[in-house]
């Protein structure tokens, strides 16, 4: 980023270099406060506005390309930069209201229940066809004034459009979400990577948008999710398998003396933690029992399920910052086939991935780490049939 910017004041096309290095101290400042200020359990919330500002950035460069720009003399070519604008600002407002809407989920300024309008999904459709009616108006009509008025009416749109998408999604979701805005943001540079002529912010961009799309596909899967209803917005209930009729287990309240007694006498124990444990600091403790436990020589792992916390990654910072050491924190496609000859597993703010009714219903979701028969096939791995579970 510093090679960036100091490569962009050093342009040969550089102007108003004053104003320039006057932002670029001004966000200095406003990050190192951030990153003084901000906790690691309020990460997922920081990097959701931060996507924001990409969203952000590619509207307004969007809204100057169009106002700076020249006609070209060769027709298709004045078409295509005239779609590239208009998509430009149509993916970077898209970005910066999914990203605002993420951030107040997270940090619970918004409600986290799903939004659940009638018929969201064709208003969500009838968005997208709007959108493409005003694209053809606008690369097809050489009136300026109508030009600027259907790229205010799209924007305006595509600030709705994203805002009802991600409402849609409940805050257990929001990993898939942040990571998608991610991918997100990376089109977004892309896009004014195409309306700046700048090969290297195009790369970069797709860079970004690919690798955030593979993440969102991959924790999706892990999910039992379809990744089709994450671009669509619409996973907040969707397809969600409720059986009361059927007992899944049985459960039983617990003490920590117990707990304690159970832990010292196992010989192997997985430790499965979540959100829960990030938002509880219980990083620390964790690290004390586990250091504790392997003294005792008990084996001790962590098994880390792809959606654990509210950010891809989240768990895998977590613990190492608290010194847990990093060779006892396991994928769960590591660890998964270890389950079955586990004398104790200890959930730690991670219940909602630990569901029985993944073993027999496709669809169920939620089931990164869930009891399993062997080949079962649709549902997730696992083995805690076997093992005394305790969720904390």
């Amino acid at each position: 980023m510093a090679i960036a910017l100091i490569a962009t004041i050093l342009g040969p096309d550089a102007h108003n270099i004053g104003w320039i290095i006057i932002a670029m101290v001004i966000g200095g400042l406003i990050g190192v406060r951030l990153a003084n200020k901000v906790a690691m359990t309020e990460m997922p919330e920081l990097v959701a506005i931060l996507h924001s500002f990409v969203g952000l950035a590619a509207v307004l460069v969007g809204f100057n390309s169009f106002i700076a720009h020249d006609v070209f003399s060769d027709r298709i070519m004045d078409n295509i930069h005239l779609t590239e604008i208009f998509l430009g600002i149509f993916i970077g407002a898209v970005t910066f209201t999914g990203s605002i809407v993420a951030y107040g989920k997270l940090c619970g300024k918004i409600a986290s229940k799903p939004l659940m309008l009638p018929n969201r999904h064709k208003l969500n459709l009838l968005a997208l066809l709007i959108s493409f009616i005003l694209l053809f108006i606008f690369v097809k009509t050489t009136a300026t004034g109508l030009q600027v008025f259907l790229l205010l009416m799209m924007t305006i749109i595509a600030l709705a459009f994203d805002w009802h998408l991600v409402s849609s999604i409940g805050s257990a979701d929001m990993p898939v979400v942040v990571s998608m805005l991610n991918s997100y943001s990376g089109w977004a540079a892309a896009a004014a990577g195409f309306m700046l002529s700048n090969d290297l912010l195009i790369v970069t961009g797709v860079l970004v948008g690919s690798s955030g799309a593979i993440l969102s596909y991959i924790m999706c899967k892990a999910m039992n999710r379809s990744f089709i209803s994450v671009i669509a917005g619409g996973f907040g209930t969707d397809g969600i398998l409720v059986d009361d009729e059927h007992n899944l287990g049985n459960y039983r309240e617990t003490t920590a003396d117990e707990v304690a007694k159970l832990l010292k006498n196992s010989h192997s124990v997985i430790i499965a933690p979540g959100y829960g444990m990030a938002v509880a600091q219980a990083q620390y403790p964790i690290h004390d029992i586990t250091a504790k436990l392997r003294e005792k020589g008990i084996n001790v792992c962590f098994a880390i399920d792809p959606v654990a916390g509210r950010l891809p990654g989240h768990m895998n910072v977590l613990l190492p910052e608290a010194k847990v050491p990093y060779d006892i924190v396991l994928e769960l496609d590591e660890i998964n086939d270890d389950f079955a000859n586990i004398d104790t597993v200890l959930v730690i703010g991670e219940n909602d991935t630990v569901n029985p009714a993944a073993q027999d219903a496709p669809n169920s979701p939620n089931s990164p780490i869930a009891p399993n028969k062997p080949n079962s096939g649709n549902a997730r791995p696992g083995g805690l049939e076997s093992a005394k579970c305790y969720c904390i």
